[in-house]
């Protein structure tokens, strides 16, 4: 089968594709045959590999796993004989980190545990796009509390794949949903509901004098009192994603949940895998209450150029590598 493979970290000149046995599944494993794959920021982390807590996941001196990308969908081939809720045949979808990755290749085997069932009405590309950027959406906007009718939220990075799920979210209730992104992406994400769009060049959502019930971060890099000004009482700040020094530092330091006066919270969101989270994101999607937003797709053969595509920061929403 056909992988894509990089030996050492840097740039995505270190991706290359080959030719490499095609895995077979242990006893509560399953083989796919994936369809499509998309491309998160851990990847483009651990493909640079520029910082210390990436070395110490993925190998201090080369990577630890050879094949990035952790969202695939595709349709399941052979099943380990202690497998009893799939069967050959059955379109999945998931994230994949937990078993090591291995998404951009032809074929993947993975415990059945971290699937979920795709329904008929997402396409295998909608599909990729969803596990991961949909649970940090999902979770994130859940954590400490559910959300109200009538709060106040405010995404930052709302243009990327977590992003958007998130804004879409949030407008299933009765909320007012400020995005913090690039001017260029505000069409965009105005179409999808947001109500205030800030531009990060040009404003410092936390200097706004603004107080939000609920932020999410999707690239935190302040440091704990800016986000404490920007927090009403009783707010709930979740980290999902952002720089691995400054906030991250401070909550390994203290913990990873701070509270302050009037029981704001400032945590990182244990991000949880599940295939409940998943059947609901899945069921949002086929009942086109929330739409995965897709940027451009790429072939296998093209992933060194989507991770570029990727490093420009420009994307809206997921890149998608499809195996064709």
């Amino acid at each position: 089968m056909q992988a894509i493979i990089y030996k050492k970290y840097g740039t995505a000149d270190e991706l290359s594709l080959q030719e490499i046995e095609k895995p077979v599944p242990k006893p509560n494993e399953v083989l796919v045959r994936i369809h499509a794959a998309s491309i998160n920021s851990w990847d483009w982390d651990m493909l640079k590999g520029d910082h210390f807590i990436i070395r110490l996941i993925s190998g201090v001196f080369e990577p630890k796993y050879k094949i990035l990308g952790a969202d695939i969908a595709g349709i399941i081939e052979a099943i380990g004989n202690e497998v009893t809720d799939f069967e050959a045949g059955d379109a999945v979808f998931g994230d994949i980190a937990e078993s090591g990755f291995g998404g951009f290749a032809q074929y993947v085997s993975v415990p059945a545990k971290l699937l979920a069932k795709k329904p008929d009405g997402i396409t295998f590309i909608q599909a990729a796009a969803i596990p991961q950027a949909g649970l940090l959406a999902l979770q994130g906007l859940r954590y400490k509390s559910e959300i109200k009718d009538g709060q106040k939220i405010l995404i930052n990075g709302a243009g990327g794949g977590a992003g958007t799920l998130a804004v879409q979210y949030a407008k299933l209730f009765r909320t007012e949903v400020t995005c913090v992104d690039k001017e260029e992406k505000f069409e965009m994400l105005r179409s999808l509901g947001a109500d205030i769009c800030i531009d990060y060049t040009k404003q410092d959502y936390t200097k706004t004098g603004k107080q939000y019930d609920k932020i999410l971060d999707v690239i935190a890099h302040r440091n704990i009192s800016d986000y404490k000004r920007a927090l009403a009482p009783n707010g709930v700040f979740a980290m999902v994603g952002g720089s691995m020094g400054g906030l991250l530092l401070q909550l390994m330091l203290f913990g990873k949940l701070m509270k302050f006066s009037g029981n704001k919270k400032i945590g990182i969101m244990g991000y949880k895998p599940n295939r409940n989270d998943l059947n609901t994101l899945a069921t949002l999607c086929e009942e086109k209450k929330v739409v995965p937003v897709i940027d451009r797709t790429f072939t296998l053969a093209e992933t060194a150029q989507a991770f570029r595509h990727f490093a420009e920061g420009n994307f809206k929403g997921k890149i998608i590598i499809t195996m064709s």
